[in-house]
């Protein structure tokens, strides 16, 4: 009985997993097509979709992403309009969630846009919408995915709303939330300040961008302005892209150029008048926030502890970004250029991405889609591909969109230029599911939502009732997001699936808005080239003020002096073609030089990703070989560690007394400076690493900014390491006691040999790097703690160790912060694409296509990924035949 009982059980478990799996043979029915639509699937489920209109094109795909993934819309949809609970219950992250994306007004801002974008976009939309609907008719709430099931055993789980166009445009809110630039670090120097009370040492943790070792993405001479009066597609302009503007002289600078850390402003320039209401002559002279003040400081922490609370359905922290790069034809193996991209974002299962074909049947002015490649499940086009023309990549630029204001508050007022000003106020009702609706109020001044006690347990953050009159009470923080605004970045994704050359990209990037992104790409007919697109703020630089006015710090909200004062002109915005160099490589490093073009940002990635990248590129070049495609994948896989060539002649220079320790540090002698999956000196720098940013930055920096080991820490290190009695090595626990730079190596490499010999085993040589740094995919609701262990199985795949690490081109990255070396951040697909020979590209996804986990595509790209390994990527219509496992018509239904 017992055995009839456990297969009885098996049987049904195995039903209720492959109940969701979608059919991929045969015929359907689909209302609202006006034709058929044939989807083929190659070996690992990847569809191309072909279709006789552009509507139809959309509905079917649609129709495909609800088929594969599902769930995963469902629950980014509840995420992106700050509706959580209503899907997953009492959850307290899910209730904090709630509250600080119903305070951003996510989805309140994707309905402003709706009406703004293009006609043909609204029409692509609600195409896409349909053909998710007609798949949610088609079938019941419990096979639609076995998440729907599990939740069932805990909350009462009501049918999926239908699709709207609205959902689509949220989605886009949560891509820029995850890559908006500067946030961190202006939140951290301010956090910083507090605790070291001195500007000069905040600035130490903070170094320029090394400019003069780590070049930018596009050098001055380099630079070329949007070719003048240059048409653009049909496709373009239905998505409302205006014709390039004709090449104009430099506006005069309006925006702070100031470095990171330094206190005078380097390109002065008139303050702006006070705003009204408010009599001028009372505006206040350029003062800063007391960033010491206990008020403010719970303020900052009432903050910093409200926006970690979103969840990042993209990505967080450290080693979110990206790898791109395109060479010229005269040096690759084709004739033909070659481009390469491999996105940096959080890890999760399913992966973020799902490969798509989409392809008009014949293709021209109605129908002008002809496009492969990586796209988001809940929003229709092509995010990162190629088509018959053009192929791109994107990486994030992480220009400073976004600004903290300190805001003078009393109750619901808030302080301007000496006026007292109301501020907007609404409520939002959050229905729990299971549980009681709360309701919130959120608070709004002229820079945006404050983002300060958003949550229950911070709202002592606004401490007292202060002086009406003199405003000198409250300080809370208003958060100025440029993607608060509607924009138009929908009617970007379709102009770039269009584009056939650079003044195609030029017009589409003008429409997209946010997040602000590099993108390089290759023509068929031989060219190569770079666009910066995305809306950035100017700032007005303010004479005297007591720190850099350039979006570094937080800015005192009532002085109108710091106000934004509009975007930089789209036409100002870096752009080259076909520099002599032969290749450029986009890997968020600095964009430009100090000084030239608008100011972006002065918190870069450091470059070392981008200069390796450089460095192979021209050392084959100078060598005389051709780059192939193989090249080109091998270099995505590079695991040659910059910190290696900062730290290791410094470590292996250091006395030790033992014979156990000099074990260790013998590794590190051998060492190659490559973080391979098998390499015991990788595993054992970094956990040196880790070590010694805790034992030289803990004693003074608050929890909220300790180093995460990322390349700004390897950059600060690296200047300590030439000042060995400077004051940031000095433990200041150890009472009595003044440590200087080999006394804190010392202790590193001893703390670290005892650590690794309890985790891997007293013999050093027998320790793995990829022992401990493990990619784990994790599901978003069912992959966690308090869920059953069958449960975690199904919906995780196995973890893989893997070689690379933060900052290294295979960029694995890992938080210093933590007791784990687990990868947090990874390459979230790898695609090289020939332009001579398209069907010649190669792609990997890090998961699979498939949403669902009883699917045989649910991780079956995971073990190649981890393994360095691509597939072949068929585009024509021929190879796509020869490639076809699975074909499903779409048929016109009622």
């Amino acid at each position: 009985m017992l055995v009839l009982v456990l297969a009885a059980t098996t049987v049904a478990a195995v039903l209720v997993v492959r109940r969701p799996l979608p059919q991929t043979t045969g015929t359907l029915d689909v209302p609202g097509l006006a034709d058929e639509v044939t989807v083929v699937r190659d070996a690992r489920g990847v569809p191309t979709i072909t279709a006789r209109t552009s509507e139809d094109l959309f509905r079917a795909q649609g129709f495909v992403h609800a088929q594969d993934r599902f769930f995963e819309m469902d629950y980014r949809r509840h995420v992106t309009a700050g509706r959580l609970s209503e899907l997953v219950g009492a959850n307290p992250d899910a209730l904090a969630a709630d509250r600080v994306i119903r305070t951003f007004g996510w989805r309140r801002v994707a309905e402003q846009e709706l009406p703004i974008v293009a006609e043909s976009t609204r029409a692509y939309l609600q195409a896409y919408a349909d053909g998710v609907n007609a798949y949610l008719e088609s079938r019941g709430t419990e096979s639609l995915g076995v998440e729907y099931t599990v939740l069932g055993t805990q909350v009462s789980v009501p049918e999926p709303a239908p699709w709207d166009p609205v959902d689509s445009l949220a989605w886009l809110k949560a891509m820029a939330w995850d890559l908006r630039g500067n946030y961190d670090e202006e939140l951290a120097r301010a956090t910083t300040y507090a605790s070291v009370q001195d500007v000069a040492r905040v600035a130490e943790l903070f170094p320029a961008y090394p400019q003069a070792v780590n070049v930018p993405i596009v050098a001055a001479a380099d630079l070329t302005s949007a070719p003048a009066a240059a048409p653009v597609t049909a496709a373009a302009q239905a998505a409302g892209a205006p014709p390039a503007a004709p090449a104009a002289a430099p506006a005069t600078p309006t925006s702070a150029a100031v470095p990171a850390g330094t206190t005078e402003p380097t390109a002065p320039s008139e303050p702006t008048e006070p705003t009204e209401p408010g009599d001028p002559t009372l505006a206040p002279e350029p003062t800063g926030p007391d960033l010491a003040s206990a008020d403010l400081q719970r303020a900052l922490a009432s903050a910093t502890e409200a926006l970690a609370a979103v969840p990042h359905l993209v990505g967080e922290g450290e080693g979110i970004g990206s790898n791109s790069w395109v060479v010229s034809g005269e040096h690759t193996s084709t004739g033909a250029p070659m481009l390469a991209n491999d996105p940096h974002l959080g890890i999760s299962a399913p992966g973020i991405w799902t490969q798509v074909g989409l392809r008009c049947a014949d293709v021209g002015t109605d129908c002008p889609f002809d496009v492969s490649g990586f796209s988001f499940a809940g929003f229709p086009g092509v995010i990162i591909g190629h088509n018959a023309q053009l192929a791109w990549g994107i990486t994030n630029m992480a220009a400073d969109v976004t600004d903290f204001f300190v805001e003078r508050t009393d109750g619901d007022e808030y302080e301007k230029d000496g006026a007292r000003l109301p501020m907007t106020v609404r409520t939002e009702t959050i229905r729990v599911n299971g549980g009681e609706d709360v309701e919130l109020t959120v608070r709004s001044t002229e820079h945006g939502p404050i983002v300060s006690g958003v949550l229950v347990e911070t709202l002592s953050a606004r401490v007292g009732p202060g002086d009406p009159d003199a405003f000198a009470g409250d300080h809370e923080l208003a958060l100025a997001w440029t993607a608060l605004t509607p924009g138009r970045t929908a009617d970007a994704v379709f102009a770039i699936d269009t584009a056939t050359g650079a003044a195609d990209l030029a017009a589409a990037a003008t429409l997209f808005d946010v997040p602000a992104q590099n993108i390089v790409f290759a023509t068929t007919d031989g060219h190569i080239g770079y666009q910066a697109p995305g809306k950035i703020p100017v700032r007005a630089v303010v004479p005297g003020a007591p720190v850099p006015s350039d979006g570094s710090w937080p800015r005192p909200g009532w002085d109108s002096r710091y106000d934004w004062q509009g975007t930089v002109d789209p036409a100002q915005l870096p752009a080259a073609l076909d520099p002599p160099e032969g290749f450029i490589v986009a890997a968020n490093q600095a964009v430009t030089a100090a000084g030239v073009g608008p100011f972006l940002t002065g918190d870069w990635d450091y470059g070392y990703r981008s200069q390796r990248i450089r460095t192979v590129l021209q050392e084959t070049i100078s060598a005389g070989d051709d780059v192939d495609v193989d090249a080109m994948n091998d270099l995505q896989l590079d695991e040659r560690s910059p910190y290696a060539g900062v730290l290791l002649d410094a470590l292996v220079q250091v006395d030790l007394e033992s014979s156990f320790d000099e074990a260790g540090q013998d590794l590190l002698r051998d060492w190659d400076g490559v973080a391979a999956a098998d390499s015991a000196g990788a595993a054992y720098f970094s956990a040196v690493w880790s070590t010694l940013l805790q034992l030289i930055f803990w004693d003074e920096l608050p929890q909220s900014v300790r180093p995460t080991g990322g390349d700004r820490w390897l950059e600060v290190v690296s200047g300590l390491l030439q000042r060995p009695d400077d004051a940031w090595w000095d433990d200041r626990t150890t009472v009595g006691l003044v440590e200087g730079r080999d006394e804190i190596l010392s202790r590193a490499l001893t703390s670290a040999r005892l650590e690794l010999a309890v985790e891997m085993g007293k013999e050093a040589t027998g320790w793995e790097w990829g022992k401990v740094h493990v990619l784990a995919p994790q599901h978003p609701v069912l992959g966690g703690d308090g869920v059953p262990g069958p449960v975690r199985r199904l919906v995780n795949p196995e973890g893989v160790g893997v070689g690379g690490g933060s900052s290294v081109v295979n960029a694995t990255s890992w938080d210093a912060d933590t007791d784990s070396y687990a990868v947090t951040a990874a390459p979230s697909m790898r695609m090289v694409v020939d332009l001579g020979d398209l069907d010649a590209s190669t792609w990997v996804n890090l998961t699979g296509v498939s949403g669902h986990p009883g699917s045989p595509h649910y991780a079956d790209q995971l073990g190649p990924w981890a393994a360095g390994e691509t597939f072949p990527w068929p585009y024509t219509a021929e190879a796509v035949e020869a490639a076809a496992d699975d074909r499903l018509t779409l048929r016109p239904g009622s």
